[in-house]
């Protein structure tokens, strides 16, 4: 049975033709996209190599890499149909970046790129490609850091939580404890709830984290979408704990718990405690799903 035939003009072209060019056009223009964005994309991975809150990222194009190959036989299936409308999309992307460009706003330029590759996927292969493979390129929003005015109006209330949380959880196991702002003062020592310790960085890893095991180990997009909900809570909950778990500490044994080797160690752990709360929680799901008592399947 011979291949069904695409016609472009006087001249037919079978599907695997039709797909090895799609496959040359694509990499012609990520060669280009790649040029254009190399100083953008090399700014970017130096904050991710220099802040540690964004310290997660240098693994989110490595986790896309592993999701479009193993489902590459879902993608191979699905037609190629180029869009015109995808035109337009470019335009959009290439008209982003410089605007980002002449405003010297990082986060308009980064995001530019994925709207970019976006328009060339529709462009390329068309608009089912583009929802086939919506997943990987969409996870790619996490390796861009977030805008400042958007990080520090995150991180002043996350402070502000953090505080009362562990005030209060100090407070009830009986340490005395003053709290002023972001400030907690303890008997022998003054803990300040600083930018570092707001939960951001815990936060946007988490979120990656648990986007990424939801789409591996989870069909529901219900439950999906509740994980990812709820991962904000349970991060400002455990950040609660390991303030509290400092203070301890600061009280009773290591007078500056709250900075060098043991402040990292208890960041890793309360960070750890926290994706393991998502995991029983999903396991929760799964059960009251098994039982029809909540959660649709789909």
């Amino acid at each position: 049975m011979s291949e069904p035939a695409v016609k472009i003009l006087a001249r037919s072209f079978t599907a695997s033709e039709s797909r090895r060019g799609t496959l040359f056009s694509t990499v012609l223009l990520g060669g280009l996209v790649g040029a254009i964005y190399a100083a953008v994309l090399r700014s970017m991975a130096q904050q991710w190599w220099d802040d540690p809150n964004y310290g997660h990222a240098l693994l989110v194009p490595v986790f896309v890499a592993y999701v479009l190959w193993r489902d590459h036989n879902r993608y191979c299936a699905v037609p190629v149909r180029g869009s015109d409308a995808g035109l337009p999309i470019m335009l959009l992307g290439l008209g982003l970046l410089i605007l980002g460009m002449l405003a010297a706003e990082l986060f308009t330029t980064r995001i530019s790129l994925l709207i970019l590759v976006s328009g060339m996927i529709v462009f390329l292969a068309g608009w089912k490609m583009l929802r086939a493979i919506a997943f990987p390129v969409g996870y790619l929003v996490f390796m861009i850091p977030l805008p400042a005015l958007v990080y520090y109006q995150l991180t002043f209330p996350l402070q502000l939580w953090a505080s009362w949380l562990g005030s209060h959880g100090l407070v009830m196991i009986g340490v005395h404890t003053l709290r002023q702002g972001n400030l907690l003062i303890l008997p022998n020592t003054t803990l300040e709830v600083v930018e570092a310790c707001s939960g951001v960085r815990s936060l946007l890893s988490l979120l990656a984290a648990v986007v990424a095991y939801g789409y591996l180990v989870e069909r529901s997009t219900v439950k999906r979408c509740i994980l990812v909900v709820v991962t904000i809570p349970v991060v400002i909950f455990s950040n609660g704990l390991r303030l509290i778990a400092t203070g301890v500490l600061s009280l009773k044994f290591v007078e500056q718990a709250d900075s060098g080797s043991i402040h990292t160690l208890l960041g890793l752990a309360f960070c750890l405690l926290a994706f393991l709360s998502i995991i029983l929680m999903h396991s929760l799901l799964r059960r009251l799903s098994a039982r029809r008592i909540l959660i649709p399947e789909n």
